[in-house]
């Protein structure tokens, strides 16, 4: 695919925000990853480590040490700067887990679920039905001795059960919390691969912009 144009003979190079450039060199262009393997791995070796890239590479199409050009076709170099740049997330916004979710999400073109509008709500984890609808169950957490009025006014003592119904928060706090901290991660080490190929100066036909998606969505008014 090519994006230049012509005015008065200079190529026009098209501008993409990093979110799009991103989906276009893993999505349109098929660029793959180069991960190298850990330090501690030889490459005959069948740790969990080497497992893991390997299970990556296979689900995400990320390939190990070798080969610059997609399967059938020629991928464009300006992808291939752009996968570069994303295998070399560094430790502190993420390290290689980070660049495969990157390019994992690219991919498929989606942005984390942060979990818009979700709102903790109190539910009960029993739920019967019978033929007059769906209800909360209960179940028996004591007893207890009641004095109750028999025949004759006499007094006896009864055992009756005490019932309460077992609740919980869905979703819970700490999975809203979860999401949200794993898109502002997300969002970061897209800040830091923008960065990396506006100062690198590199690309040919592809100009990324400063242009970012939305920081923190759930603080805008249409999120929570």
């Amino acid at each position: 695919m090519s994006f230049q144009g012509r005015v008065s003979g200079t190529k026009v190079k098209r501008a993409l925000g990093v979110q799009a450039a991103l989906e276009w060199a893993f999505r349109t262009e098929q660029a793959q990853l180069d991960l190298p393997l850990p330090p501690d791995i030889i490459e005959e070796g069948f740790g969990f480590g080497l497992e893991y890239v390997l299970l990556q590479r296979a689900v995400l199409g990320c390939k190990i040490d070798g080969g610059q050009h997609k399967i059938g076709g020629y991928t464009h170099e300006d992808a291939e700067v752009i996968a570069a740049t994303v295998a070399g997330i560094p430790d502190s916004f993420g390290g290689k887990r980070m660049a495969i979710r990157v390019a994992e999400l690219a991919r498929a073109g989606l942005t984390p679920d942060w979990m818009p509008c979700a709102v903790p709500r109190c539910v009960p984890t029993i739920v019967k039905q019978n033929q007059h609808g769906t209800h909360a169950g209960a179940i028996v957490v004591g007893t207890e001795r009641i004095r109750v009025r028999g025949p004759g006014a006499r007094a006896t003592w009864k055992t009756v059960d005490i019932l309460a119904c077992p609740v919980t928060f869905s979703p819970h706090p700490q999975q809203i919390e979860a999401a949200r901290r794993g898109y502002d991660d997300w969002w970061q080490a897209l800040g830091w691969v923008r960065d990396g190929l506006i100062a690198g100066g590199v690309l040919r036909e592809v100009e990324v912009t400063a242009a970012m998606p939305r920081a923190r969505p759930w603080k805008s008014r249409d999120g929570r």
